[in-house]
């Protein structure tokens, strides 16, 4: 199953010894994005590599399209993922693939998106780049409810705002300095719009590498949260009257070393290519679609409001636009080197995620869509009669109209593999109708003696 030649494993065994290793994490992500793993004593490294280690797939929050009489899933670990962890370096962490009986296994997300970015260089030529801007709350539960971590955070404005940075500098600076160490080099860290909220900005790699970056990245900021007694939080949207929590993808298209997104001689001053407007154009016709990967839970569909929040804006898109420097629109241009897509969120599982927006954009390269002229302005405050006229369409509202929409696109099904997109289409109605059967305690606020 593993493509690694015994001197290759030998090598890596060798080097593992040398920096200390007793422990490996081979590592999974389930079908919403969660880690799942197993540990492995470095004594056993080679037959894990060989063989893997096994789990039982019914086991897992969202089942992996198993049932409790299947064979194990395998986890094989990619060798090229190696990882020590900063806060326990006795312990190396790999991201793995998931097999079963030998094959891989369809259900595998990882293998989903390395599968079809091979298939993209090897009929194309060509490379996806991207970057990934997480953000998250630091929050305490009491008593069955949260409130964010830091009491004196209680400003309308919280965003940027420097005494509330350093009020959590060391988490913030050590988190920081685990990131440098793994040599990914954080580019920025900031207070966001919500209290005890936060972004830090890694520095884009290939989109398969950035996506197991994400992965490890919400590990080690779970970690770091629970030695200061604080949860951290990647819902899309934990409280009602604040911004939620966004997971922008930064993107770019290559062809060796060239990066086919620039171009200096754009007559829109925007510095994109027309390879560039085109896979735009593709994913303003693929949004509705895709939006169940890149906002796949219940809750994600409160944070893609245009109001909502303390701070007067919820910074998350709301209509099917692009512009330039602009952050109500949902495709974002704010440098010629790339383009951003602001539908994704924190919660989103980063493979599912790239695999679709990669398949619209090449769409739209295939079929040359148009983008149309760049929307400006504040597209929050544009009315139901400029959207008419300027042919803007909005964003499924619900978890379940994106999923209609998911199980229509033939660009989406095709990337994800019918099997699984038909599997994964399921499981998300399956949420949505528990979260529309669930009686929630605003209808008993609001109904109980009222009526």
């Amino acid at each position: 199953m593993n493509g690694a030649s015994t001197k290759e494993i030998a090598s890596v065994v060798k080097a593992l010894k040398s920096k200390g290793i007793q422990f490996v994490l081979s590592q999974f992500v389930d079908i919403n994005g969660v880690p799942k793993a197993k540990m492995v004593p470095v004594s056993e490294f080679q037959n894990l590599v060989t063989n893997g280690v096994g789990f039982a797939g019914f086991a897992v929050s969202t089942e992996m399209g198993q049932q409790p009489h299947q064979p194990d899933l395998i986890t094989i670990p990619d060798l090229n993922t190696m990882t020590v962890l900063p806060w326990k370096k006795n312990t190396v962490w790999f991201a793995a693939n998931l097999y079963t009986e030998g094959k891989s296994w369809p259900y595998c997300t990882r293998t989903i998106l390395d599968r079809f970015l091979k298939r993209v260089k090897k009929e194309r030529g060509l490379s996806f780049k991207t970057g990934i801007e997480p953000e998250f709350y630091l929050v305490k539960r009491e008593a069955g409810r949260i409130r964010t971590y830091d009491d004196i955070e209680n400003i309308a404005k919280p965003c940027y705002d420097l005494k509330l940075l350093g009020r959590n500098l060391d988490f913030l600076q050590t988190l920081n300095n685990y990131l440098d160490e793994l040599g990914w080099h954080s580019e920025a860290t900031d207070h966001e719009d919500g209290p005890a909220q936060y972004e830090v900005n890694i520095r884009y790699d290939d989109a398969l590498a950035t996506c197991d970056k994400y992965t490890f990245f919400k590990f080690a900021v779970s970690y770091l949260a629970g030695t200061m007694g604080a949860v951290a939080s990647f819902m899309p949207k934990p409280f009602t009257n604040r911004t939620g929590n966004g997971a922008h993808f930064h993107m770019s298209l290559w062809e060796g070393t060239k990066n086919l997104f620039h171009d200096e001689r754009d007559p829109q001053k925007l510095g994109l290519s027309k390879t560039a407007y085109h896979f735009i154009g593709g994913l303003l016709e693929h949004a509705k679609a895709y939006i169940a990967l890149t906002a796949p839970t219940v809750n994600s569909y409160k944070r893609l409001v245009a109001g909502g929040s303390a701070s007067g804006a919820t910074w998350a898109p709301v209509y099917i636009s692009y512009g330039g420097n602009n952050r109500t629109q949902m495709i974002r241009v704010a440098s010629g080197e790339h383009i951003e897509n602001r539908t994704p969120d924190s919660a989103c599982n980063p493979y599912l995620a790239t695999t679709a927006m990669l398949a619209a954009g090449l769409d739209g390269i295939d079929r040359k869509l148009d983008p149309g002229p760049m929307n400006k302005g504040n597209m929050y405050r544009t009315t139901e009669k400029d959207l008419e006229e300027r042919g803007i369409e909005i964003l499924p509202g619900s978890l379940k109209e994106a999923v209609d929409e998911l199980q229509r696109d033939r660009v989406s099904l095709d990337a994800l593999g019918k099997e699984f997109a038909e599997y994964y289409a399921k499981m998300k109605m399956r949420e949505w109708n528990e979260y529309h059967s669930t009686v929630s305690q605003w209808e008993v606020d609001r109904y109980l003696t009222y009526l």
